[in-house]
Formats: structure tokens, C-alpha cells, sequence
């Protein structure tokens, strides 16, 4: 898979005012109404644009803060105020949406910078306690799970009130001491149990009151009915509201508050420990942890480390070992938790006994390693354990708590780290290891002294490197970059640190092909780290289980072997020999297209050790299994054997026939021309091409015996080198796509890349075009190329057709300007690329452009482009640029609202106008809403321009129009597929009204009534249901016309008498529906209720 591109880096928040315009209408609105639907609608857009805006700035929040206390200060207040107004004058909670969109915005803003950042805008006055409570409890009698947000910063509004420095008994009645504090205690104990955001603000609330010295006392209470809970029930969501709890109580509490409780938080997370159903949740694991850690915290003296001999409390070592267990837990969260807390414990223990923690968390690397013979050969139970051990490590390195004498262990250890990868199915699992490795070796180099790593230098920089430049995941490589560079900056003893810095950036590995193809290269220009990215390729990069990465190593190699082709290219081809004969289709493909990139490599270099070289890595294929590369499921291995023939076969090796080297060649090459995989097929027929450049393959044309293959094969051949084959090839090629040929190929992929074949025919002979190839063989290949643009083929895939039209665009297009550019060079090029035939191109071309299938058009588009930029031998192959100009954006032939209004006035070229009325008049008949619509109101409102007739040359009016579509029309009428679109295109105008006033001009009249006689023509025997609707519409709007009402009258008969039912019905709606709409000058009354009242649909016997 490859990178996704870059973020946009934001350098401030440039959406200010779009910003506060949005949130100020939400502001302005009166949020104790009710709102209606569709304002309830557009209320909601608002928010959603302002959450969208947030949304972009969440990586960088920081760029709001100086806008902060603006943009939040106002939506308090305007939450503050309702709730004063309702408490004040004792109201009920009454309408909430727009309260809640409100406070919507709060949480988005807690979203975006957190809620410690946020509450800080919040009002807390003294005042604002009651108002709170009350507040909070008219929420709570509401049961709508809309008004969570509401909910929540409401809860988080309490939890800063209740953080004032004033006794809450001050707010009691004389006779309820201790009401206030109950009540909120009530209230967030009933939002413990929510499965939202509620339960995180309600216990934050509740920790800010048990950490209160007036009412810390409370928190024994709250224990006992936690434990009670935990114990009578297995409710989980209320389980992780009291671990929440207690985690930000011993979190925050004061050290002599805490101290009496801590044995009953451990308590409390042994009985959650006890839980099956409870530990089976991950969060939940995550916050008995963090309990368990924190109350270790608090059972330690807060003070610096030193080398003191205090007593460590026992529970210390009960509970560390608790956290050891966590570090292999199945959850990234678990063990993220596990390695914060052991570092924080180990951070407050004597010396000595940190650095037995520190040994036994690098313990847990040995776990899995003793009975392996490598790495990649773990089990994938192995991933947790190194992941936890390596988030240990990583946060005690970042505390200081890493001595010198066990940094060589560490760094053993993540040397291996940085290449974990197990292969787990389709699939590997490592790359959180391999990123916490990063963190761990950065970490080092923050808190330690440059003697002390200074011998582990070398080492350290070529295992950074490498894995900076060749992981295959991009957070890793910018990890190991972000490490590499900590060392350059802060001791300086990596080897030329500055220059592969600068080669290995953030940016310059944020994108793999770059990393593989320039970064790593330019690094492998210092001797002291190409070796190291040598041995990666060949040892893991080649051998991944992911064939891109295989592919970019190959490529990557290749680069590095031309900073010294010969030698580099010997020593990796002699190591990738080993590979070849390999037993994992993975490995033998890697080997063959490194082999195929060193060959291509050697060939270019052009000289005579290096064709030595070459064909030296030619006889390695030999010892490739043939069985292997010739699986079916092989394709990978398949294709790279064809490649590396191409790049490696030299003419010994073919002279030598059954003693060459590797005797089964020509067998790989068949086996892959057989292949049903494209890819395969193709990198064979290149293959037969590089052969065909050193002999004659003529005999052989005709050997293939999958269609696919052949037309593939054919146009691949050198017809230079050996000409008297390229006859048989055309001839070939012309028979597979004629229509008429009882040679004709049925597979659509076949004829395909015959068309595909034809172009690469005359690109190849066009230096010598004049003697291989006579002008009529050329005007036959262009024949065959403008006949595929009418190959509309549908099988159960679609309009496979469609594959073989762009096909031929592309065709037209190659072979015209290929001719075009050679035209100076071709004494007789008139008779080459005859005007007539170039001009029918663009034409066909157009036609495609304006068609129903979007990617039929862009590619029809691309191509016009190209030719209206090539410049002409003269003006006779003089593209009428002015007219088409206007729609040579590519981007937009896609588009179909941009396109067609602009399309229909191709109709305005005389030369083009056929073949545009064609492809619009598919696209007006095409069944996909998004683009008939469009067409059809840009025909409607090109035709509303023109004039009804004209006589200025070369204009366009309506009454041509009527005939070129009566012409279209007549050229078959027995076709439905022809006669269809013509008669909605019709409709389209007549219920447009755009064709009335041709029963005014003698001409047009004619042609409505050719219109009337195609439509009602043989209705009663026509089978047809949509020829027959379109039929129909066509005499109901006929009707309206006076000059043709009596004729269409008499015909109506035979639609509202028609044997199927459905017509019957349809043409009674759609009388009636023109009948209210227009005035046929009658009254039409009788008629209508005529239509309304009778049985359509009822079987006429």
C-alpha cells in the first residue's frame, strides 16, 4: 500500500473570521425556542462546517490558543445564561436542541485542546454553584441521549465550581449541613453508568470534591458503595467510572488526604482484578493499571532519586509485578499504561533497585528468543512482549533510570527491535515494536553523555539509517530519522551526521519510493553506511512479504550498485543466487527483479565486463525451479521470470538453443504468453520483443494460444530488425478485430489489446515507415482503429466495449501523431494520413467525448487535447480550434455539468456535427441520472438559441436540426437502440416547447410529420415497452401543435387501446399530465375525466 500524501502544514489559524461568522449565528439564535425541521437542518450544517474547520486544525491545536478566550467566552456565557434564567425563574429544562448545539461547540473545543485547557474559560464564581446544580439536575430528568454534550460540560462546568477555596457547607441550610455536597455527589454517581462522555466528566467532578479537605471524608462512603457495586454486580460501565475516579483521586489528591485510602484502592483493583467479565475489557485493564501505579506512587516518597536504603513497603513488589504481567497484555492501551507506570515506580526507588526493574523488564526479551534461530522466526504472541518491554525501556531511558554499564544490553536489544517484522497470514506484525525501538534509542540520546555512547556509535547510525530509509511504514522511518537527528544534534558522533541528516529528514522519508529511490541512494554515497543498506536489501527488503516493497527494493539496490556497478552488482547478483533457489515463492521473486533491475543496469552501462555480468545473471535463472515458475499461483514469479529474460537474454544464449544455460527459457516465455493474468501476458511479450531484436520471430507469430497473448505479442516484436513478418502480423491483428472475419477473436480483453497492438506496430517501423509499410496498409490499421469506436459489447460486466472504444482513442491518437511529427520525413504523407481520415479521428474522438460514461469522456478529452496542441504539416489537418477550445480542459470532460453546455455547441462544426448528435443522443437515452439531466437541459437550451431557419453557410437552425435527427433516425429504423434516443431527444424539445414553430415554416412542418410517422408506425405489433413510451410521447406532444392535432388524435387510439396494460396507463398519465399543462386550444374537461375515472390497467379480453 502506498503513503498517503502529506498534511497541509497550517502556520495559524487562517479560518478566523469564516470561523466566528459561523459561531456567531449559532450565537444569535434564541436557543429557548423550539426550532422548526428545516431550520433544525441548517442549524445543524452550521455546527458541522464548524466542527469541519476544527477538524483541520486538530495535529496543530496550538494555533488557536490566542484566539481561545474569544471564541469560547462567548458560548459559555450563552450557556450561563439560559441556566440562570431557568433556575432563576424556576422554569423547566423546556426546548434542548439548540442548547445542545451549544454546548456541541464546547465539547469540540474540549475535543480539539482538552478539557483542562478549556474549563479554564468557564465561569466559577461563588454564585454559579447553585445555579450549576440545579442546572444539572433539571438535565438529569430528561431522557434524551441527544443532550449528551450538554451533560458533559455541564458536569464539567460543576468540577471546576467545586474547586473554589470556600467551604460547601457555607451553601447548606441551617438544618441539611452537608446537602450541597451530597447532591453533587448524587448527581455524578448517576452519570457513572453512562456508556459516554458523561461518565468521564462525572468523575472528574467527583474526584474534585473527595480531594476537597471539607469533604474529602466522603470518599470512605463512596469506597464502600464501589466495592459493594463491584461485588453484586458485573455492570461495566459503571466499573470503569469508579476506576476513573479513583484514578484521577490518586492522581490529584494531596499526599496526607490520600494516604489512609490507598490499601482500599488496591483493594479495589484486586476485585476488579478477580472479575472475569471485568478484565476481559481493555479500558478497563488500562485503568486498573493506572490505579495500581498511581496508588504505588503514593505509597513512595516524593523525592529525588538517590542511593538511600529505605524501605521499599511490600506492596511495592506485588504491585510491580502486577505491572510486568501488563506488559505483555494482548492492548496497545494496557501495555502503553503498564510501561508510564513501571518507569514512574522505578523513578522513585533507590538506585539498586531501579536497575533491578530495569533488568527485569529487558528480561522479557529473552522470553521468546532462546529457541529461535532469528527474529522473523518468533511467534506472534512475541509481538506484545518485545512492544511492552520496549515502552518500558523507553520511558525509563527518557527518566534518566538507563546506567551506563547496561546501555550495551539496551542497545543489543533494540537493534533487534528496530527489525521486528513477523509474517502473521496475508500480512506481518512488528511495526509497533519497531516504532517503540525508535522511541527507546531517542530517548538515549536525550538523557545520556556523549562519552557514554560513543561506542556504540557506529552502529547505532547504520541500523537508524537503514531503518529510516527502508521501513516499510512511514511513522517508523520518520521515528528513526527523529532519532538519528537527536543524536547528531546533541552529541555529534554519528559518522558524516549533518550530510545524511539533511539526506534523511522528516520530509525526505515521508514518502516511500522517495526514501527507497533517492534518500537511500544518496546516503549509500557514504562508504560507512552503503554496506549496512547492502545487506538490508538483500537479507529482508527482497525477501518482504510485500511484493511493492520487493519491487522498490530491487529498484533501490540497483541504484546503490551504480555507485560501483561492478563490483556492488557481482557481490549482490552472487547473493541473490542463493535466493534463487529458495523455496519461498516470495524469496525467488525478489531475487529475480533485483536480478532483473542488476541486468538492466549492466546493459545500460555498455561495456564488456559488465554484458559479461549480464549474461552471467542470465544462467542464475537456470536454477530457478521451473515448477515454481510455472504455478498458476506463481504469477509474481511468472512475470519476473519474463522480465529478467528481457533484461539478461543476449544472442549466444539463443544460438545455443537446448545447451543454453537455462534450456527451458522459451518454455517461461510461452507459459507466460499462456498466463490468464495481463500483467504476466505482458512482461512475456516484452520479453519476445527484446528476442526479436537479436532474431528472427517471425515463425513463432503465430504459436500463442491464448487470444489475450497474441494481440499483446504482436505489437511488442522489433519489425525493424527483421521486417519480413510485419505483413503477417497486420494481417493478423486486422482479422482478430473485422467484424466479418471468421477469425474474428470473441474475447473482449483480446481485441483490446490487438487495437492497443496497432499503434505499437507503426511507433516501432515509423523510421522506416515508407519502406516497410504501404500507405493502403496504414489506412486499413486506421480503418480498423475508427470501427472500434463503434464497439459497445455489454456482458454480465457492463459495457466491456468501452475498454476497447478508449483503446481505440488512444490508437488514433498515437498513430496520428506519430505520423504528424514524422510528416516532414514522408515524401507522399497525404496518402499516408489522407485529411478526410484524420478529421474522421477527431470526429470519433468527439463523439466519445460527449458520450454516457465518464472515463470514456476524460479519456476522449486527454487525447483531443494532445492533438489540438500538435501542430499541422498544413491546413488541411487544421483542427477548427476557435470551436473547440473551449472544452479542452481535461478535468472537466468528466464533469458532465460542465461539459455538455459547452459540448452542444460542437453541433456548430459542420464537419463534426454527425458524430456529435450521435454520442449526445446516447447520453440523452442514458439511464444514469447524472448525466442524462445535464445533457439534456444544455440540448434544450442550445436549441432555444438557434433560429428557426437560416441561410448564413455553415450555420446551424432548428429545422437542420429536426433532419439531422429524422436522418439518424431513418439510417435504421428497425433498431430500437437507433430509433430510441432520437425520439427522446425529440420529446426532450417538444415538452421544452422548443419546437413549435416549426408547423410555421414549410420545411419544418414536413419534417414534424416524418416524425409523426416514425412514431406512429406499426404500433400495435411493436414489442418494444420503452420504443413504445417514447413513441407515445412523441403523438401526446404532437398534439398540442394545431397544424398536426387531427392526426395525432386519430392515433392515440392505438397507444390507449394498445395490448399491454402499461401503456395503456402510461399514455392515460401522460395525456392528462400535457392536457393540464398546455392549451390545445379546446376544452379538454370530459377528456381528462375520462382518463382519470377509467380502468387502464384492466386485461382487455
Amino acid at each position: 500500500m502506498e503513503d498517503s500524501t502529506e498534511g497541509r502544514i497550517l502556520a495559524r489559524f487562517d479560518k478566523h473570521e469564516e470561523f466566528t461568522e459561523l459561531q456567531n449565528q449559532i450565537l444569535s439564535l434564541d436557543i429557548s425556542v423550539e426550532p422548526t425541521d428545516e431550520e433544525q437542518r441548517n442549524e445543524a450544517l452550521l455546527v458541522q462546517k464548524i466542527s469541519n474547520i476544527l477538524d483541520e486544525y486538530q495535529e496543530q491545536s496550538f494555533l488557536l490558543d490566542p484566539f481561545l478566550e474569544e471564541l469560547v467566552v462567548p458560548v459559555v456565557n450563552k450557556l450561563k445564561g439560559r441556566a440562570r434564567t431557568m433556575v432563576s425563574n424556576h422554569e423547566s429544562l423546556g426546548p434542548t436542541t439548540r442548547l445542545s448545539q451549544i454546548s456541541l461547540i464546547l465539547y469540540l473545543y474540549v475535543k480539539l485542546r482538552g478539557y483542562k485547557t478549556i474549563i479554564r474559560f468557564f465561569p466559577h464564581e461563588i454564585a454559579d454553584l447553585s445555579i450549576a446544580i440545579e442546572f444539572a439536575q433539571k438535565l438529569e430528568a430528561v431522557q434524551d441521549r441527544q443532550i449528551w454534550s450538554l451533560v458533559y460540560v455541564t458536569l464539567l462546568w460543576l468540577s471546576l465550581i467545586c474547586m473554589i477555596p470556600f467551604d460547601l457547607s457555607q451553601f447548606d441550610e441551617v438544618e441539611a449541613s452537608g446537602k450541597t455536597a451530597l447532591a453533587v455527589e448524587m448527581l455524578a454517581r448517576s452519570h457513572l453508568n453512562k456508556a459516554g462522555l458523561e461518565r468521564e466528566g462525572a468523575a472528574i467532578l467527583l474526584s474534585r470534591l473527595f480531594v476537597r479537605k471539607d469533604t474529602h471524608d466522603r470518599l470512605d462512603a463512596f469506597l464502600e458503595w464501589s466495592h459493594a457495586g463491584l461485588t453484586s454486580n458485573h455492570e461495566v460501565f459503571q466499573a470503569l467510572g469508579v476506576a476513573k475516579t479513583l484514578c484521577e483521586v490518586a492522581k490529584i489528591s494531596p499526599a496526607d488526604l490520600i494516604s489512609t485510602q490507598i490499601l482500599s484502592f488496591l483493594d479495589i483493583a484486586q476485585l476488579i482484578d478477580q472479575n472475569s467479565f471485568l478484565m476481559g475489557n481493555a479500558v478497563m485493564r488500562k485503568l486498573r493499571m493506572k490505579l495500581i501505579s498511581r496508588s504505588a506512587l503514593r505509597l513512595l516518597p516524593a523525592r529525588p532519586r538517590g542511593g538511600s536504603e529505605e524501605d521499599v513497603p511490600e506492596e511495592i513488589e506485588t504491585i510491580l509485578q502486577e505491572i510486568f504481567h501488563a506488559l505483555e497484555d494482548k492492548d496497545t492501551i494496557v501495555r502503553w499504561s503498564a510501561a508510564k507506570g513501571v518507569a514512574s515506580v522505578a523513578e522513585r526507588l533507590p538506585a539498586d533497585f531501579d536497575e533491578q526493574v530495569l533488568e527485569t523488564v529487558m528480561g522479557l526479551f529473552s522470553i521468546h528468543s532462546i529457541a529461535v534461530a532469528s527474529l522473523y522466526d518468533m511467534p506472534t504472541v512475541a509481538e506484545s512482549t518485545w512492544h511492552g518491554a520496549s515502552l518500558a525501556c523507553a520511558e525509563m531511558a527518557r527518566r534518566g533510570l538507563v546506567r551506563d554499564d547496561k546501555l550495551k544490553e539496551l542497545i543489543d536489544w533494540m537493534s533487534k527491535a528496530l527489525y521486528f517484522d513477523i509474517r502473521k497470514g496475508a500480512h506481518s506484525i512488528g511495526s509497533n515494536v519497531r516504532d517503540a525501538a525508535a522511541y527507546v534509542l531517542w530517548s538515549l540520546a536525550r538523557t545520556h553523555e556523549t562519552p557514554a555512547l560513543q561506542p556504540f556509535a557506529k552502529d547505532l547510525a547504520r541500523n537508524l539509517v537503514s531503518v529510516s530509509v527502508y521501513d516499510r511504514e512511514v511513522q517508523i522511518r520518520r521515528a528513526a530519522s527523529a532519532a538519528f537527528q537527536e543524536y547528531v544534534g546533541r552529541t555529534g558522533v554519528f559518522p558524516d551526521g549533518i550530510d545524511v541528516l539533511r539526506k534523511t529528514d522528516f520530509f525526505a522519508v515521508g514518502v516511500r519510493r522517495n526514501a527507497f529511490l533517492v534518500a537511500a541512494p544518496e546516503v549509500a554515497e557514504h562508504t560507512e553506511y552503503r554496506q549496512i543498506l547492502l545487506d538490508h536489501l538483500l537479507n529482508v527488503i527482497v525477501r518482504h512479504w510485500d511484493p511493492a516493497m520487493r519491487q522498490l527494493g530491487a529498484e533501490s539496490l540497483r541504484k546503490i550498485c551504480e555507485l560501483d556497478l561492478l563490483r556492488l552488482a557481482n557481490e549482490s547478483a552472487e547473493r541473490l543466487r542463493t535466493l534463487v533457489k529458495a523455496i519461498e515463492p516470495s524469496d525467488i521473486h525478489g531475487a529475480l527483479v533485483a536480478l532483473t533491475e542488476l541486468a538492466c543496469a549492466c546493459r545500460e552501462g555498455n561495456s564488456a565486463e559488465l554484458e559479461l555480468l549480464r549474461q552471467k545473471i542470465f544462467t542464475f535463472l537456470g536454477q530457478a525451479s521451473l515448477d515454481m515458475i510455472q504455478s498458476p499461483r506463481n504469477e509474481l514469479v511468472t512475470a519476473a521470470a519474463c522480465n529478467l529474460i528481457a533484461s539478461s537474454i543476449s544472442l549466444p544464449e539463443i544460438q545455443l538453443v537446448a545447451r543454453s544455460s537455462v534450456p527451458h527459457w522459451r518454455k517461461i516465455i510461452d507459459i507466460g504468453l499462456k498466463h490468464r493474468n495481463p500483467k504476466v501476458q505482458d512482461a512475456a511479450a516484452n520479453a519476445m520483443a527484446e528476442v526479436s531484436k537479436l532474431v528472427d520471430c517471425s515463425d513463432v507469430t503465430g504459436t500463442p494460444t491464448m487470444q489475450q497473448s497474441l494481440g499483446r505479442f504482436l505489437g511488442k516484436l522489433d519489425y525493424s530488425a527483421f521486417p519480413h513478418g510485419l505483413s503477417g502480423a497486420i494481417e493478423c491483428l486486422l482479422d482478430s478485430v473485422n467484424n466479418t472475419s471468421p477469425t474474428r477473436m470473441m474475447n473482449i480483453e483480446a481485441r483490446r489489446n490487438c487495437y492497443e497492438s496497432l499503434p505499437q506496430i507503426i511507433r516501432t517501423v515509423v523510421p522506416q515507415l515508407t519502406t516497410l509499410l504501404q500507405p493502403e496498409t496504414l489506412q486499413r490499421m486506421f480503418k480498423a482503429l475508427l470501427a472500434g469506436l463503434d464497439d459497445y459489447t455489454v456482458d454480465e460486466r457492463g459495457d466491456v466495449g468501452s475498454w476497447v472504444r478508449m483503446a481505440c482513442i488512444d490508437g488514433l491518437t498515437e498513430v496520428s501523431l506519430t505520423l504528424l511529427n514524422h510528416s516532414t520525413y514522408i515524401p507522399n504523407f497525404s496518402e499516408y494520413l489522407p485529411a478526410n481520415k484524420y478529421h474522421a479521428a477527431i470526429s470519433g474522438i468527439v463523439k466519445q467525448g460527449v458520450e454516457r460514461l465518464d472515463n470514456v469522456r476524460h479519456e476522449a478529452g486527454t487525447h483531443l487535447l494532445r492533438l489540438l496542441n500538435q501542430t499541422p504539416p498544413s491546413d488541411e489537418w487544421q483542427i477548427r480550434r476557435e470551436d473547440v477550445n473551449e472544452t479542452s480542459d481535461i478535468s472537466g470532460w468528466q464533469n458532465s455539468s460542465w461539459l455538455f453546455p459547452r459540448a452542444v455547441r460542437l453541433l456548430e462544426i459542420p464537419e463534426y456535427r454527425s458524430a456529435v448528435l450521435s454520442g449526445l443522443l446516447l447520453s440523452i437515452s442514458s439511464k444514469t441520472d447524472s448525466t442524462q439531466r445535464p445533457v439534456s437541459s444544455s440540448f434544450v437550451a442550445y436549441v432555444r438559441g438557434l433560429p428557426v431557419a437560416t441561410i448564413a453557410e455553415g450555420a446551424y437552425d432548428i429545422r437542420t436540426l429536426a433532419q439531422n435527427l429524422l436522418e439518424h433516425a431513418r439510417g435504421n429504423l428497425q433498431a430500437n437502440t437507433t430509433v430510441i434516443p432520437v425520439l427522446q431527444a425529440f420529446n426532450i424539445l417538444l415538452e421544452a416547447d422548443t419546437l413549435d414553430a416549426l408547423q410555421d415554416d414549410l420545411e419544418g412542418l414536413q419534417s414534424l410529420r416524418r416524425l409523426f410517422a416514425i412514431a406512429s408506425r406499426n404500433v400495435p405489433k411493436l414489442k418494444n415497452v420503452h420504443r413504445i413510451g417514447a413513441s407515445m410521447k412523441i403523438v401526446v406532444n404532437l398534439l398540442t401543435l394545431p397544424k398536426m392535432h387531427e392526426a395525432c388524435l386519430e392515433r392515440l387510439t392505438d397507444f390507449l387501446t394498445h395490448q399491454y396494460p402499461r401503456v395503456r396507463a402510461d399514455t392515460a398519465e401522460y395525456l392528462y399530465l400535457v392536457l393540464q399543462s398546455k392549451d390545445v386550444g379546446k376544452e379538454t374537461e370530459e377528456a381528462e375525466e375520462v382518463l382519470l375515472d377509467a380502468e387502464w390497467c384492466v386485461t382487455i379480453s
